[in-house]
C-alpha cells in the first residue's frame, strides 16, 4: 500500500487556503472550521509519514500520539486544544445557546485560527522534510 502521507499534506495547504479566502469573504466560521481541516489533515499526515495510522478529529490527541521521536512543543498542543474547539459548532446551529453558528465567530478567531493552523502545518512541514 502506497505511502499517502504527502497526499494528505497537499490536502492540509489546500484547507488552509480555503481559510484564508472564507475569512477574506467575511466568513469567518468557515474560515475557523477550513483552519482546524487544514490542521488535523496535516497531523494525519506526519501519523501516515511514520507508517502509523490516526483516527478522529481532536488534533491535540492526534499530536500527543504521534511516535516518540517526534518531540511536539506544548505550546503547538495548546494551540490544536484552540482548534479542536472549532470542529463542530462552527457549523452547527444547536452548538450554541443562540443563533447561527455565522452569528459566533469573526475575524479575532478565524485570525487567530489560521495562525495556529499555519504553526501546526509547519510543525509538520518540518518532520516531513519539504513536500
Amino acid at each position: 500500500m502506497p505511502n499517502r502521507s504527502f497526499d494528505w499534506f497537499r490536502q492540509a495547504l489546500q484547507d488552509l487556503e480555503q481559510a484564508e479566502d472564507s475569512q477574506k469573504a467575511g466568513r469567518h466560521n468557515w474560515a475557523c472550521f477550513a483552519a482546524q481541516q487544514a490542521a488535523e489533515k496535516a497531523v494525519k499526515a506526519l501519523h501516515l509519514y511514520f507508517g502509523q495510522e490516526a483516527r478522529g478529529h481532536v488534533i491535540a490527541r492526534l499530536l500527543q500520539e504521534l511516535p516518540p521521536e517526534v518531540v511536539v512543543p506544548k505550546k503547538l498542543i495548546e494551540q490544536a486544544r484552540v482548534l479542536d474547539n472549532f470542529y463542530i459548532p462552527t457549523r452547527y446551529p444547536n452548538s450554541h445557546p443562540e443563533g447561527a453558528p455565522f452569528e459566533h465567530y469573526g475575524p479575532l478567531q478565524s485570525e487567530e485560527a489560521i495562525r495556529y493552523a499555519r504553526a501546526i502545518i509547519e510543525f509538520v512541514r518540518s518532520q516531513m522534510g519539504k513536500p
